[in-house]
């Protein structure tokens, strides 16, 4: 590939895992993509990986495209890493995807697209927009992206609620920031990646906090809960843990609420 060359790559929303969750936006990018670049989770994550296949199968029509994966670098436990030592370990995974990844799209012809499919919408909690970033610096590249479906949106829909009072504010965090940040000041607060479900050390602090709770959101085997956090956070724990045991994967989101500021249903 020459120097001057200029890649083209779409990074590509594609929802909360349910075909129907893909915007029209999203099928016409889908159908720019010649080679599809998917991080492979092992195998009890290849769910995963056969899900993107069928969403790019129902959109991709007769434009020849291929998939190509490659194994994800290994992060380890970030629940008991301090912050400092957290970002770290962030940063030196974004640098190993971005080595693998600079490696293959390296041997593809010039002219072919590089695609990206992001679960739910890139510009939430997903790394994909990182690693291109840092492929910009070895490669030169024209990036496009494409918004997606996030979880909480699907997660509002599910429930049938809007996620916030009338003038008050939504706030987004991740499980592992929740305890040390969580005040009902905050007004509805969205939780992402909490493999650890960390609202249930709320509970005695705040009983009547109020939770809506979805896992593998817009797939068949999607699973709903919600109510006052005391009274489900054991049921929502069980059934997390059951469907990891079937899946082999759990995506999950929820909403948490104080009584004056719960999700109008």
């Amino acid at each position: 590939m020459s120097a001057r060359h200029v890649r083209r790559v779409e990074v590509i929303g594609i929802g909360a895992g349910a075909p129907d969750h893909l915007t029209a936006g999203a099928a016409d990018a889908i159908r720019r993509v010649d080679t599809f670049l998917v991080a492979d989770k092992g195998d009890a994550k290849r769910q995963l990986v056969a899900l993107r296949e069928e969403v790019v199968r129902r959109s991709a029509g007769d434009h020849p495209h291929r998939f190509v994966t490659l194994p994800d670098p290994q992060r380890g436990p970030d629940a008991a890493r301090p912050a400092e030592a957290y970002a770290g370990a962030v940063r030196d995974w974004h640098e190993a995807r971005t080595a693998a990844y600079a490696e293959v799209i390296a041997e593809l012809p010039a002219d072919h697209v590089v695609g990206f499919l992001v679960w739910g919408d890139p510009a939430f909690y997903d790394s994909t927009i990182r690693v291109v970033d840092n492929l910009a610096e070895r490669m030169p590249l024209d990036v496009r992206i494409t918004p997606g479906i996030t979880a909480f949106q699907a997660l509002a829909a599910a429930h049938g609620i809007v996620l916030h009072g009338v003038g008050e504010p939504v706030h987004i965090t991740t499980g592992r920031r929740l305890v040390e940040s969580y005040s009902p000041a905050l007004g509805t607060v969205v939780v992402m990646l909490d493999g650890h479900l960390r609202c249930a050390e709320l509970v005695e602090r705040f009983p009547d906090l109020q939770i809506h709770w979805g896992a593998q959101l817009g797939l068949p085997s999607q699973a709903l809960d919600a109510g006052r956090l005391c009274d489900v956070i054991d049921r929502i724990t069980s059934t997390r843990a059951e469907i990891r045991r079937r899946d082999g994967w759990v995506m999950d989101v929820y909403a948490l609420s104080a009584p004056a500021t719960r999700p109008r249903d």
